[in-house]
């Protein structure tokens, strides 16, 4: 007898070891379809059962399912759910899974992020809506609040990056960039998320870099955002230079 979606994701569950992590989730449940475990056609479990079974919040789940997305294994119907898409259906475009001691390939990521963001950035810049700002300002605040509390504000990170591609009303940019989030963006969090007891300083320049990118998308001043958004994106690089000798 085949599994109900329930059983299927308390099995996957069991094998999390490290909770809150949208990657780990997205993983279990990419095996579980390369496995056969959810066929061609099946519904994944609503977001709301896989919060209860991993324990996390809606805004992890959404990241891993988000991640499944950008990998063209499952596609999202309005009002059904998720379901695993075709294999025919699946999108040929991947970048593989960057790690941060591979310095070179995650270099070369970088540059492909640094090139996709500003653009987006721009974009935002001149296109962005009341609503947009306003969910890119959430995002900033929540961030702001986390790291006075000693928190990496990771969720939040997202959150905002996401907010400015979403800001641009491309749907092109916001799939890739997707994928782009689960490679390189993913690493750098990764590696500040190891080191920030060490490194308190360069999580404020963080936010400052934040800030002023806001600041610019807010103006309306493309020219400034632009400016903003790579200066971040090659801090980052730099930075991680710095987590990585930790």
């Amino acid at each position: 007898m085949a599994q109900t979606p329930a059983k299927q994701a308390d099995q996957l569950a069991e094998d999390v070891e490290t909770r809150h992590l949208p990657d780990e989730i997205a993983a279990r449940l990419n095996q579980a379809i390369a496995s056969g475990e959810f066929a061609v056609g099946d519904r994944l479990p609503s977001e709301r059962l896989l919060c209860e079974q991993f324990s996390v919040s809606r805004a992890v789940v959404r990241e891993a399912l988000s991640q499944l997305k950008s990998e063209g294994l499952v596609t999202s119907r309005a009002g059904s759910g998720v379901f695993v898409t075709e294999r025919n259906q699946r999108q040929a475009f991947r970048i593989q899974d960057v790690v941060v001691n591979e310095t070179d390939s995650l270099a070369l990521v970088l540059e492909l992020l640094v090139t996709i963001e500003v653009a987006s950035t721009r974009l935002a810049a001149l296109r962005r809506t009341p609503e947009d700002l306003k969910k890119i300002r959430r995002a900033l605040v929540g961030m702001e609040y986390e790291i006075a509390n000693d928190r990496l504000g990771d969720e939040e990170d997202f959150a905002f990056h996401q907010a400015i591609v979403h800001a641009t009303h491309n749907p092109h940019f916001q799939a890739l960039s997707e994928h782009l989030e689960h490679g390189a963006r993913r690493v750098i969090r990764q590696a500040r998320s190891n080191t920030k007891n060490n490194h308190a300083d360069l999580v404020e320049d963080v936010q400052k870099e934040h800030k002023a990118i806001y600041d610019a998308i807010s103006a309306g001043n493309a020219e400034q955002a632009e400016l903003a958004a790579e200066t971040h994106l090659r801090n980052a690089a730099k930075r991680l230079d710095v987590y990585l000798t930790k």
